[in-house]
């Protein structure tokens, strides 16, 4: 593609996102919703449904080739998340919250992983289907701050609810990235075995030690990196060189996962990095949220992308029926644990009844997290197949790999969608049931 071609793709698909910034607003819903929706009208998919020969204003090639766009966002997204992680805050939470959140967390993954396995057990694709399934499972950890916030915003809640809400989504995204990395590892084993790739072989060395071992040295990488980072502070004091300090991070730290892929050939986690490097940061640093704030004043053109290409990805050729089944089982089951997950945290905790009652329905919507997720591990499988190819021409489980990552691609941004658009609605209900949302918001 030209260069003037690209500029002009993006210009456009910038310019539509702010549009339906304040589109979006008249409804009362989330801009993460807009930018999907955006991303799905402009994508190189939609209009071909109707005819084959039209293509969107973001081509293909472009969508493919602006893989760097969704590593540096993800990259941020997680830096973001381990800010939350300051074990000051976490300390004068308590063990209640701990444990809600917790509970919570796993519940989701458990019912999914439990779902999608009985699910696949009866059609006779178990084997096949697990790597999507522990995949999923993991992504149904996250959940979206940003769409809580605004309804309790909005409606100026204020109560035992609000007050658990608050805290539990703040590390719920944290808590989910460690059991995601745990997950997707894991998945990987099985997939690259799955998919016949030479020297993939299913023990407890590559099961358990391998995904451990990835998971401890991406920690380490984002702890060296964000001491690094702290320490370098110390010798800047404008807002614009800080800025340019956690940007360079941010970019070390997703290069050197990459980097660590391609020469050693293990599959770090560059969200679990980077997360790293948020908390290891603000846990080090008394003006952390100050230089913090600076940061989120240079993202939000980063993000509109992110999402908008995360919509245009949406391939409608992939949503066949037993995508739509797996979607479906995906949204129930995920719901049933997040709401029996915190029930059960708050029954533990020994919380008031309304907090019991109501915390797990305003934890539904999923949105930036989980998308990041899904993202993140499409592009692990794409690129397995893309390698197993340029290694062995005559590969045949490049299209298996690949039908992975379309499928939870698919079923992630289908669920993103009805959760976005149907979540902050249950969370204003619950909030309101629980007599926390008094007066209506000018």
């Amino acid at each position: 593609m030209e260069t003037g071609e690209i500029l002009l793709e993006i210009s456009i698909a910038l310019i539509a996102g702010l549009i339906s910034n304040r589109l979006i607003k008249l409804i009362n819903l989330p801009n993460v919703t807009g930018y999907l929706i955006v991303g799905i009208l402009l994508g190189p998919y939609f209009f071909s449904l109707f005819n084959e020969n039209l293509t969107g204003v973001i081509s293909k090639e472009m969508v493919e080739s602006f893989g760097i766009i969704v590593d540096i966002a993800l990259g941020f997204i997680a830096f973001s998340i381990g800010s939350e992680f300051k074990l000051s805050s976490i300390k004068k939470l308590g063990k209640g919250i701990i444990t809600i959140t917790l509970i919570q967390a796993f519940a989701a993954l458990l019912f999914v992983d439990i779902a999608l396995s009985v699910l696949s057990l009866c059609i006779g694709s178990f084997n096949e289907n697990l790597p999507l399934i522990l995949t999923l499972g993991a992504v149904a950890t996250a959940t979206a701050p940003a769409a809580t916030l605004m309804v309790i915003k909005q409606y100026k809640a204020k109560g035992p609810v609000t007050d658990t809400l608050l805290p539990v989504v703040a590390m719920d995204d944290a808590v989910g990235l460690i059991l995601f990395s745990i997950s997707f590892s894991i998945a990987q084993v099985f997939a690259k075995q799955q998919a016949g790739i030479d020297g993939a072989e299913i023990n407890v060395i590559s099961i358990l030690l391998m995904p451990i071992l990835e998971i401890v040295l991406s920690l380490v990488i984002g702890s060296i990196i964000g001491i690094i980072l702290s320490f370098a502070m110390r010798f800047f004091k404008s807002r614009a060189n800080r800025l340019i300090c956690m940007i360079a991070a941010t970019f070390l730290a997703v290069a050197l996962c990459e980097l660590c892929g391609a020469w050693f050939g293990f599959e770090l986690s560059s969200l679990l990095t980077c997360m790293m490097v948020g908390a290891i940061f603000c846990n080090t640093r008394k003006d952390a949220i100050q230089i913090f704030d600076g940061i989120e004043r240079w993202t939000p053109a980063i993000f509109m992308m992110f999402f908008i290409l995360s919509g245009a990805e949406l391939n409608f050729k992939l949503i066949t029926l037993p995508v739509i089944g797996i979607c479906a089982v995906y949204l129930i089951a995920r719901s049933l644990g997040k709401y029996f997950g915190a029930r059960y945290g708050c029954k533990l905790s020994h919380t008031n009844e309304n907090v019991k009652k109501f915390l797990g329905l305003t934890l539904l919507p999923q949105a930036g997290v989980a998308i990041g997720m899904a993202r993140s591990s499409s592009n692990v499988f794409n690129s397995l197949a893309d390698a197993a190819l340029l290694e062995n021409p005559l590969f045949t489980g490049g299209a298996y790999l690949q039908n992975i990552a379309g499928t939870i691609t698919a079923v992630v941004l289908c669920a993103t969608l009805v959760y976005e658009l149907v979540g902050p609605l249950i969370t204003k209900v619950a909030l309101t049931k629980a007599n926390e949302i008094q007066t209506k918001s000018k």
